[in-house]
């Protein structure tokens, strides 16, 4: 298998198959608590990120990953930069959350969540990783999720209007 991009960590050893992808921000962990980070006229998207690990966890929805089939692959696509990878590490043990690739905004990536996203989907394929199904927030996302073949549920989480 070849090299995977600096931006992708696997649990353990890389892995193919049929996948489910998760986002983290208002799906896996609830953010709310970083939202007055990005009100005003000037976003701190620093400080909003460099939080991330004093989200609680979403209770209703991180059941599903241990509710799906173990033969599906579970990628956590996160427009989170890579900067917070260790702190996002910690966030998933401490919850015990399950998963096999999380992938994060590679630095200097300031491009929209969708677009990064996108460009992630034939990515994943190329590794022999086949999404079956998305969980998302932001609406525009997961309409993207649709439009590339990949089923999507929306996940309300009250950031996006």
């Amino acid at each position: 298998m070849r090299q995977s991009p600096g931006h992708w960590r696997w649990r353990s050893d890389p892995v193919t198959g049929q996948a489910v992808i998760f986002d983290m921000d208002g799906v896996l962990s609830d953010a709310a608590g970083r939202q007055h980070h990005l009100t005003g006229k000037r976003k701190d998207w620093d400080a909003f990120f460099l939080a991330c690990g004093e989200d609680p966890l979403i209770e209703d929805v991180a059941p599903l990953l241990d509710l799906l089939d173990r033969d599906l692959k579970i990628v956590l696509l996160t427009g989170r930069p890579v900067s917070v990878r260790d702190i996002t590490l910690e966030w998933l043990d401490c919850h015990k959350l399950r998963w096999d690739l999380l992938i994060m905004r590679p630095r200097g990536d300031y491009s929209a969540a969708r677009s990064f996203k996108e460009a992630t989907i034939p990515q994943l394929r190329t590794f022999d990783l086949q999404p079956v199904l998305g969980f998302e927030d932001d609406l525009r996302n997961a309409e993207m999720f649709r439009q590339s073949g990949v089923p999507c549920v929306y996940v309300h989480s009250g950031y996006y209007l």
